[in-house]
């Protein structure tokens, strides 16, 4: 890009986004510090019923292909002595 294109984007980008401060509704409506201690405050949500059922779900799943697990590691594994052979074979 030559210089003459740097400021052809700079005008742009200058026309497209006015300064922060000038934009409309840049100001809070509020102070939001009082809002953050009441959340912070409040007791935590409680877990809904169907994450724990999913959660159920994939373990049983996991309990019951338990080679799905081991095929994933094992995979893994043979991968990074793939790639270490394969690293030694081209040194």
């Amino acid at each position: 890009m030559n210089n003459h294109d740097q400021e052809r984007i700079a005008h742009l980008l200058k026309e497209s986004l006015p300064p922060i401060g000038t934009r409309v509704g840049a100001e809070l409506r509020r102070d939001l510090w009082p809002a953050m201690l009441k959340r912070l405050e409040a007791p935590p949500t409680a877990v809904p019923w169907f994450d724990w059922a999913l959660l159920a779900a994939v373990a049983a799943w996991l309990v019951q292909n338990d080679g799905v697990g081991r095929g994933l590691y094992f995979s893994r594994e043979r991968f990074r002595c793939c790639s270490i052979t394969c690293n030694r074979r081209t040194v």
